[in-house]
């Protein structure tokens, strides 16, 4: 005789901050048990009437006050055991965002929210140190293969903030020459006549990323990869 099904959906958001050289993730602390007080990723369980989409939307505007036009599913996390409660399926979602565009604010089950360095999280209450560490090598993989992060920079940027973003995320020197060489060389971004003066150093030209341009390439094939030795 095969046992009732009684498995719950849940979803859970890392949503990754970059600003000044630094990579952040929203973190909330848990109001309930299990692991209240602990530190784990906004997220909770599906409604019966919602879509995944709504239901990790709904969750982390509850839980942080902060609103993501865009997340992408992660991956699909439901080890036995996972959650001391229920046997729960999480479908994860991740995005990049810039953390001075929100003003977080914990509330439901959040006790606080908070951003915290990559290098020095507490830890994790369920599995979500896994959940973290998977969604960090996507984002590392997927900035190497897609123009994402453009939007965090400002309108108009000197290539050092290029080379900064990617150095950041990938936590790794690059080499800059050839950086510079490969990413022009896809004609994606436009200079502009506007000189950045830096507090120290040198003056540097500013550019602006060309959305519609890598839109018409990508339609036409074009394949955007960044490599490196």
């Amino acid at each position: 005789m095969k046992k009732p099904q009684n498995i719950r959906v849940a979803v859970d958001a890392v949503v990754f901050g970059y600003e000044q050289k630094k990579l952040s993730v929203l973190l909330i602390k848990r109001g309930v048990e299990p692991f209240k007080g602990s530190w784990a990723l906004p997220g909770g369980l599906v409604l019966e009437d919602e879509s995944l989409e709504t239901a990790v939307q709904r969750e982390l505007q509850e839980e942080t006050g902060v609103t993501i036009d865009y997340l992408e599913q992660l991956y699909t996390f439901g080890i036995p055991g996972r959650d001391p409660r229920n046997r729960v399926v999480s479908v994860t979602y991740f995005g990049l965002v810039s953390p001075n565009h929100f003003k977080i604010s914990a509330d439901t089950d959040a006790d606080d929210v908070e951003w915290f360095s990559i290098d020095k999280l507490p830890n994790l209450a369920f599995d979500h140190d896994i959940i973290l560490k998977t969604a960090l090598q996507r984002l590392k993989n997927k900035i190497n293969y897609q123009p994402i992060g453009f939007e965090l920079l400002k309108k108009e940027f000197p290539f050092s903030d290029l080379e900064n973003l990617y150095q950041t995320i990938l936590n790794r020197k690059i080499d800059r020459r050839n950086f510079r060489k490969k990413i022009l060389s896809f004609g994606i971004l436009t200079e502009t006549d506007k000189i950045h003066q830096p507090s120290s150093g040198r003056p540097a030209k500013l550019f602006k990323f060309n959305a519609k341009k890598y839109k018409e390439l990508e339609e036409n094939g074009f394949h955007f990869e960044i490599k490196f030795a």
